[in-house]
């Protein structure tokens, strides 16, 4: 699958609401997870993991429930 097909894949699937706030805290809860507790296996890469998972689902999660906004407002 070429980038460009795989982004309008991703755009298609964050303007249906449901679906991005799902994933949204599918993601979220797990990086959250890990941020709390103090495990004895995590490591510099799962802590960067974490970070990136996190984000990734705070940003799903905040496009479910901002929804879809208009270009320009006149």
């Amino acid at each position: 699958m070429s980038l460009k097909r795989f982004r309008g894949a991703l755009v298609r699937f964050l303007l249906k609401r449901p679906a991005a706030i799902t994933l949204g805290l599918v993601l979220t809860t797990p990086a959250a997870w890990l941020l709390v507790q103090d495990l004895p296996w995590e490591t510099p890469v799962t802590d960067g993991l974490g970070l990136i998972v996190g984000a990734t689902g705070l940003a799903f999660l905040l496009a479910g429930i901002g929804g879809r906004r208009p270009d320009w407002i006149e």
